[in-house]
């Protein structure tokens, strides 16, 4: 035995072992929230459960869990109950519904049973009764229903129309008029209260008024021909008007096939990938928190890389060594294990509060109160956690650094290079995959991190993009979402728990694609660069 635990090859197996289980615990979260998430997209069948009493419970059932029939009576068999999403909360107040499953006498699949997904108070179930136009009746029973197939998209195709001259030309026109009203508060505080500009910035918002009156107009009249709507009998004999204007989509599943399924599967899951939230991040997509999150590590790895590479370059290459280096060095490495949310903290006393607030009065003076960078945005929490990266790739950078052969360095001095052109030339390009391991590294701390965020610039809901099409195109200043956010969000601030929870398994499968996605690029790039560079040993 004594020789057996010499040799070491219990410690080989102690730790072979200790991979194998760490893997299996990874590879079982990671299948955990992708069945859990993927799955809330399907379409599942709705029923109608009857219960003793005689009334019954029209929806679809989401989940079966067992529960003891009474405290203390350990030797009795355990009861199950069900989870039913009945919807209609405009109705009912709620979205779900628990039954007791012993006191379901009979389960039904009503075939004329439709959902209606709506842009607010979530699902509607029922069955279709009417279709008006106003106060008009159009169609009734089954001709309803097939009308509305027909009226359904129509009216989509008009609120995108109304959404696209709200959003772009009234928008764009509400956006002219405020640059405008900007330049003559400017003017002003220059004292110039006259004369030939301000009379044409006048001119020009009174045309862009007009303009504004034309759009309304149009807007007007486009809401006009949305006057359509369905009247719904909801289980237990209400009914509902459900304006069409208000229906994303209406389907009935217990009609559909596998293949049907299959295509509102993948309608659902690029509603989710490309549009925006709604009913308070609970349903809907997540594109701007999908953009703020990668332009946020994009932004912070810009900053960070060469921060932290002419940090390790200066420390390693030029720096004389001494207490004071090591003092450094020592300081580097604490700043990695300061708390996420003090670097928070720094980033809204330095960056928004002092280096923002000056900006503003510096540059934007006509802005005041109204802060533009004295406030959280997209620019701030990156520089936030380009602070809270950077001892990642300083660290990296240096490993690097001493890993490189001194003769490289010898050799090229002894051509005749100087300092700053063996660093440049034969250093840094032996050095890039030790870059790309500590950014890699940092990309992934980084588009996790959420306690920084929520005080330097996250929100729950942003209005707009970060990115449009108006000068300069990329609005640092503006405030972003994120999906690190987002999942606490919708997982521990929403009103609505038992829907929002499949959103939050959805959305980490989703922030873990990313980050493994941005990995991959930077390995794919580390690679080739490995083998360019035969050199380097990272």
């Amino acid at each position: 035995m004594k020789s057996f635990w010499k040799s070491g090859d219990p410690f080989v197996w102690l730790t072979g072992g200790a991979l194998a289980v760490s893997l299996i615990m990874v590879v079982g979260l990671i299948l955990l929230i992708m069945v859990s998430g993927l799955g809330f997209f399907w379409p599942a069948g709705v029923e109608r459960l009857v219960r003793a009493d005689g009334t019954a419970v029209l929806g679809q059932v989401m989940e079966r869990e067992a529960i003891p029939k009474k405290a203390g009576a350990e030797r009795e068999a355990s009861t199950y109950r069900l989870q039913v999403k009945r919807g209609n909360r405009d109705l009912y107040g709620s979205d779900f519904v628990w039954i007791d499953e012993i006191a379901v006498t009979g389960r039904e699949v009503p075939h004329e049973a439709a959902v209606f997904e709506r842009r607010e108070w979530g699902n509607f179930y029922g069955t279709v009764k009417e279709l008006r136009e106003g106060d008009r009746v159009v169609a009734s029973g089954e001709e309803a229903w097939r009308a509305l197939g027909t009226r359904l998209p129509e009216i989509q195709r008009a609120v995108a129309e109304l959404g696209r001259v709200e959003k772009d030309e009234i928008g764009a026109t509400n956006y002219r008029q405020e640059e405008m009203r900007l330049r003559l508060r400017a003017l002003e505080l220059k004292g110039i209260g006259g004369g030939a500009e301000v009379d044409r910035l006048h001119r020009e918002m009174e045309k862009e008024k007009e303009k504004f009156g034309g759009l309304q107009a149009k807007a007007g009249t486009i809401r006009q021909g949305l006057n359509v709507s369905v009247r719904v009998a909801a289980e237990g004999g209400e009914s509902k008007e459900v304006r069409l204007d208000q229906v994303v989509r209406v389907y009935r599943p217990n009609e559909i096939g596998f293949f049907g399924k299959s295509g509102l599967y993948l309608a659902r899951l690029w509603e989710f990938l490309w549009e925006d939230p709604r009913e308070s991040n609970t349903e809907g997509g997540v594109f701007p928190a999908i953009f703020g999150t990668v332009m946020m590590v994009v932004i912070m790895s810009i900053v960070v890389t060469p921060l932290g590479v002419l940090a390790a370059l200066y420390l390693r290459e030029y720096a004389k060594q001494g207490p004071f280096v090591s003092a450094v060095r020592i300081a580097v490495n604490n700043l990695a294990g300061v708390p996420s949310i003090v670097f928070g903290v720094f980033g809204v006393g330095f960056f928004v509060y002092f280096v923002g607030g000056g900006l503003d009065r510096l540059f934007f003076p006509e802005k005041l109160p109204t802060p533009t960078f004295g406030t959280g945005g997209i620019l701030w929490a990156s520089l936030t956690l380009a602070l809270l990266t950077v001892p990642v790739v300083i660290v990296s950078t240096e490993e690097g650094l001493a890993a490189i052969p001194k003769g490289l360095r010898e050799a090229s001095l002894a051509l005749g290079a100087t300092k700053w052109e063996t660093t440049w030339k034969v250093v840094l390009p032996s050095l890039m995959p030790s870059i790309l391991t500590g950014l890699i590294l940092a990309m992934a701390r980084a588009a996790g991190e959420v306690a920084p965020l929520m005080i330097t610039g996250v929100v729950k809901l942003a209005p707009a993009l970060p990115l449009d099409g108006h000068f300069p195109f990329f609005h640092l200043d503006r405030k972003f979402m994120h999906l690190g956010f987002h999942i606490y969000d919708v997982g521990f601030q929403s009103p609505n728990v038992d829907a929002a929870r499949p959103m939050v398994f959805t959305t980490a499968f989703l922030l873990l694609v990313i980050v493994v996605a941005l990995n991959l690029a930077a390995v794919v790039l580390r690679k080739r660069l490995r083998a360019r560079f035969a050199g380097s040993v990272i």
